[in-house]
């Protein structure tokens, strides 16, 4: 089942999407339960409605588990080499803002301040039960479908604010891309290889151009593991998004950058598209479009320390 979230005369609406139409879903339906809803109303073709962000996440948690991403980035951001060891321990992921979270074929502005701007294509799962301290078998339960995820990063406001030790903030914090449809998980197991991983071809182009593909199965933990490591003493719920984190083989334009020691592909500019598709899911594509110039703030005071 393919779920949307879309304008339509003014509305917005919840529904089904089947070919080139969608066909809503009694009003008030959550994209989290529109699995057991029944659309209601003409089908409308899907050229006349503006697709929203499937869903309003509450919270977006994104993972780093392509190998060959963390490599290249890391020599292209820190100027390291290699992977780092603590990284194989554990599927380690950061918090990303929800409210900056756009639709599939929305503008992205570029972030106040940032002169490399850069994409990254990822696949999305999206928590449909709650649950606490999960095994990776029950949390497959929990997962109710998958989508892209699309993080944009600004590499220069990255690469100086993670030198603090905190990781990223302003650099992630402008945009993220999620669509076009959350596609519930039963719709995806035929893609599921021996080892639990979906082996769904990945591909990301910029202005027509490919300049990346990879497969997701190139993983190296499971969703249901992240869901897993996520849920470790502390809860999923509802509307969580999970992000796999990059894939390799230019998922990025950072990681091409690492690989060749120049930037090459360059930096997003106004104007420039980028387009990502994944097997199964669909296709999202947004254009750069021109940011706010930054609200000027004082650095850090050298204080006096005085104590009480």
């Amino acid at each position: 089942m393919r779920i949307a979230t879309y304008l339509y005369r003014g509305r917005r609406h919840c529904g089904v999407v089947e070919g080139t139409l969608v066909r809503p879903l009694p009003d008030g339906t959550s994209p989290l339960d529109a699995a057991g809803a029944r659309p209601t109303g003409p089908a409308v073709p899907l050229a006349d409605v503006r697709l929203l962000p499937p869903l309003e996440p509450s919270t977006v948690r994104d993972f780093v588990t392509f190998e060959e991403h963390v490599e290249g980035v890391r020599r292209s951001v820190d100027g390291a080499g290699g992977v780092p060891d603590a990284w194989y321990d554990a599927p380690t992921f950061y918090f990303t803002n929800p409210y900056a979270v756009i639709g599939p074929y929305d503008d992205v502005p570029v972030p106040p301040g940032s002169g490399l701007l850069d994409f990254e294509l990822e696949v999305a799962a999206v928590i449909g039960r709650a649950g606490r301290d999960l095994t990776p078998g029950q949390a497959r339960d929990h997962i109710v479908g998958y989508t892209i995820l699309n993080d944009w990063s600004a590499r220069d406001l990255q690469s100086r604010e993670m030198r603090v030790g905190l990781g990223p903030c302003k650099g992630k914090d402008t945009a993220a891309t999620l669509g076009p449809y959350l596609v519930t998980a039963d719709e995806l197991e035929e893609f599921r290889d021996a080892d639990g991983f979906l082996r769904l071809a990945l591909t990301a182009s910029v202005n027509g151009e490919v300049v990346g593909r990879d497969l997701l199965s190139n993983m190296s933990w499971t969703f249901e593991e992240m869901t897993a490591y996520a849920s470790r003493g502390t809860w999923v719920r509802p509307g969580d998004v999970l992000g796999s984190g990059t894939c390799g083989n230019g998922g990025c334009l950072a990681e091409l950058w690492g690989v060749r020691g120049e930037p090459s592909p360059p930096p997003l500019r106004p104007g420039d598209t980028v387009t990502l598709t994944v097997e199964g899911i669909g296709t999202v594509s947004n254009t750069v479009v021109p940011g706010a110039d930054p609200v000027p703030l004082p650095p850090a005071r050298r204080r006096t320390r005085e104590r009480p």
